[in-house]
């Protein structure tokens, strides 16, 4: 007579339903999303006329040297963000137009130069531009904020 108990038998799993539902999930998804490009951007172009254009006013020059000092058009400024914001606005004469070309020495810090921005903003004056330098002719050129 065998005493011992019969060796259990390895479950058996049916995957067939869980593929099902799984393909029926994968169907809903690819029927139910829509594909967009999200990646484009819009942007409406000028008109070229020929009209003659009104000459605009000089910007405003706002330099910043290697050591953080702030100068308006070559007149020194303290390095306040109040008195750049004063200066500017007194320099602008009340035209929120104007532009601001901000030149900034390649050692100057980060901080400086946001400082300026942030005043230049304060003031009104949102048409802002960054000089740089072409390192091939090593002329000034103005890269223009976006």
């Amino acid at each position: 007579m065998n005493l011992r108990p019969d060796k259990p038998e390895a479950p058996e799993v049916n995957l067939t339903p869980l593929i099902d539902v799984v393909f029926l999930l994968l169907i809903f998804f690819m029927v139910s999303t829509t594909f967009t490009q999200r990646g484009e951007i819009k942007v409406d172009l000028p008109e070229a006329s020929t009209e003659q254009v009104e000459a605009r006013k000089e910007p405003l020059r706002l330099t910043i040297d290697a050591d953080g000092a702030y100068f308006l058009d070559g007149k020194p400024l303290e390095a306040d963000g109040d008195a750049i914001r004063d200066a500017l606005h007194a320099a602008a004469g009340g035209d929120l137009e104007q532009t601001v070309i901000i030149r900034a020495d390649a050692q100057s810090r980060h901080q400086d130069v946001v400082r300026a921005m942030d005043a230049s903003s304060r003031a009104g004056l949102n048409h802002m531009s960054i000089a740089t330098t072409v390192t091939d002719s090593a002329e000034p050129s103005v890269t223009t904020k976006p």
